[in-house]
């Protein structure tokens, strides 16, 4: 596992816009075409307003697969990350080819439906964030690290939805879906590479329980430690509790 430390989000999302630039150009240069898992969240809007300007990208050949949505939840809910996706990150860079998840009704034809075009061809680049129980995609703790099924239908705690709340995507909690489908555990980490945007000072604890302690389903994050090739890219705040971080990068 690779941790890299900025000094504040901006420099963290500039940075890992670069890295994850020249990965998806890689990629695309040796096989025409590249397939994405997207993250959403307030922690991911340096980071992807940063990659939908990066040049030398060739989208209309990168396909992109939804990481979690919230159960019934309409698309014109500010909560929606359908409508995150759409306004920022598929229309300014014009992917093509895309597959959001629309969690309005029958939630396990859903989860068949797209994880059977999730699992056509292998995941080239995930991009994914750790909430602040420290849960990966929508898999609060204790996470699932054993079913092989690639999305699942999940129950939200509470604070995972009080994060919701804190964010500004709802007015209260009452608000707040109790039920989203999410990736699962294990389909994230069929990823070849992993890039890991965790900004903030209220992610610190989560930070140091998934990235300093054992890998455990009450920190699903830490199941990162177990993937062969995954950075995770941390600001000053959130890397502030960290007993032993790496020397802060320089890189642009």
């Amino acid at each position: 596992m690779n941790i890299k430390i900025f000094s504040d989000s901006a420099a963290m999302s500039q940075a890992v816009a670069h890295v994850a630039a020249t990965a998806l150009q890689s990629q695309l240069a040796t096989s025409g075409a590249a397939r994405i898992i997207a993250a959403t969240g307030a922690s991911q809007f340096g980071f992807l307003a940063a990659l939908a300007k990066a040049p030398g990208i060739k989208w209309s050949n990168v396909e992109m697969f939804h990481l979690d949505e919230y159960a019934g939840l309409p698309i014109t809910h500010p909560a929606s990350f359908r409508k995150y996706l759409l306004e920022r990150f598929i229309q300014p860079t014009g992917i093509a080819k895309f597959h959001l998840l629309n969690a309005e009704s029958d939630l396990d034809t859903l989860c068949a439906q797209v994880g059977a075009k999730l699992n056509l061809a292998p995941i080239d680049v995930a991009f994914v964030g750790i909430g602040e129980n420290g849960h990966l995609a929508f898999n609060d703790p204790p996470a699932d690290f054993e079913t092989e099924e690639p999305y699942l239908v999940v129950e939200l705690d509470q604070a995972c939805r009080q994060q919701q709340v804190g964010e500004g995507w709802f007015m209260d909690l009452a608000e707040v879906p109790r039920q989203a489908v999410s990736m699962s555990i294990r389909q994230i980490l069929k990823a070849r590479k992993i890039f890991c945007i965790v900004p903030d000072l209220r992610k610190a604890q989560a930070v140091r329980n998934c990235l300093e302690g054992p890998v455990s389903p009450l920190a699903p994050a830490s199941i990162l430690q177990t993937h062969p090739d995954v950075t995770i890219f941390l600001d000053r705040a959130s890397a502030s509790l960290l007993a032993n971080p790496p020397v802060e990068s320089n890189e642009n």
